[in-house]
C-alpha cells in the first residue's frame, strides 16, 4: 500500500500558485490537498502541474453555503460536481452544519454517496467543527445509520470539542478508525486543534497518541487491501498557529512543520510495501 504525503494550500493563498507549487514539488511532497482557485488562470496552472508531474491531488469541497438546509443541500452537490473536474482522488469535504437534524445530516451523506456512485469519485467527509460529525458521540449516531459514511480523519477537531484525548470514546475511535479513507494530519491537544510546535518536548504525549491512531488506521487500511492510503499535514497558518501577542509573529514556521510531520510520516511508512 503507498501512503501519498499530501500539502495544503491553506495558509499560502497569497503566494503566486506557481511559486508554491514549486516549493511543494521541491519539498518531496506527493501531492496536494486544495480546493479549486477561483481564479481560471490559477485553476489551470494547478491542474496543468498536477498532470504534468503526476502529483496526487485531493479536492477539498468547503464552500457548499445556505441559510437554509434546502439552499445548502443544493450547494453541496453543485460543489461536488465542481470538485470533480480535475478527477481527484477523493473528495475531501466539510459537509452540512452542526445545527442540522440527524436526518438532514444523513441526507447529505446520500447525496454525496449517490455522487460517488455516479462518478466514481470516493467522498470523505471531514470530522471538523462546525459540520456534520464535529464531536465523537454524534458522528456514532451516523455511524450507526450509514456504513458507507467514510470519513476524513481529522481527530484534532474531536480533542478540542470534548477538551481530552479521547480517552473516554475509545470504541468511537475504533469505528472513526474503520471508516478513514483520508487523514489530515495535525496533532491536537485537550484545549485546542493544534499545539505550537510538535517537535517541543511538552507535546510528546499528544504526538505519540496521534501517531498511535495513524498507525491504525494505517494497519487498517492495509487490511482491507487499500492500494493507496493519503495524508495531509495540516499544520495551518495564525490564528491556527499561536502567535506573540502585540508583534502577532507565528511561534513556529508553517512549512517548516508540515515538512517535519511529512518526513516523519514517510521515515515511519516506509516499511510498507508498495503493492498489497
Amino acid at each position: 500500500m503507498q501512503i501519498k504525503i499530501l500539502s495544503p494550500l491553506w495558509g499560502y493563498e497569497n503566494l503566486p500558485i506557481h511559486l508554491f507549487l514549486d516549493r511543494v514539488k521541491d519539498a518531496g511532497y506527493d501531492g496536494l490537498d486544495t480546493w479549486i482557485p477561483e481564479n481560471y488562470d490559477d485553476k489551470k496552472k494547478l491542474f496543468d502541474y498536477v498532470q504534468h508531474y503526476g502529483m496526487t491531488l485531493v479536492v477539498h469541497q468547503y464552500r457548499a453555503q445556505g441559510s437554509t438546509f434546502k439552499a445548502f443541500k443544493a450547494s453541496f452537490l453543485k460543489n461536488l460536481h465542481e470538485c470533480a473536474e480535475p478527477d481527484p482522488v477523493l473528495i475531501n469535504s466539510h459537509t452540512g452544519r452542526d445545527w442540522f437534524s440527524l436526518k438532514q445530516q444523513l441526507e447529505l451523506i446520500d447525496v454525496a454517496q449517490d455522487f460517488s456512485e455516479k462518478t466514481g469519485i470516493t467522498v470523505v467527509h471531514e470530522t471538523h467543527r462546525g459540520r456534520l460529525g464535529f464531536a465523537p458521540q454524534l458522528a456514532n449516531e451516523l455511524f450507526e445509520r450509514r456504513e458507507d459514511y467514510k470519513i476524513t480523519a481529522d481527530l484534532s477537531h474531536w480533542t478540542c470539542v470534548t477538551e481530552s484525548m479521547l480517552e473516554n470514546f475509545e470504541q468511537i475511535v475504533e469505528q472513526a478508525i474503520r471508516r478513514t479513507r483520508h487523514v489530515h494530519a495535525r496533532i491536537g491537544h485537550e484545549n485546542g486543534p493544534q499545539v505550537p510546535d510538535p517537535r517541543a518536548p511538552e507535546w510528546s504525549y499528544a504526538l505519540d497518541i496521534f501517531l498511535g491512531w495513524w498507525d491504525r488506521i494505517v494497519a487498517l487500511n492495509l487490511q482491507l487491501g487499500h492500494a493507496q492510503l493519503t495524508f495531509t499535514t495540516e499544520f495551518g497558518p495564525p490564528p491556527y498557529m499561536p502567535t506573540i501577542p502585540f508583534v502577532n509573529t507565528p511561534v513556529a514556521d508553517q512549512f517548516e512543520i508540515n515538512c517535519y510531520i511529512k518526513n516523519l510520516l514517510k521515515d515511519r511508512y516506509a516499511f510498507l510495501p508498495d503493492q498489497v
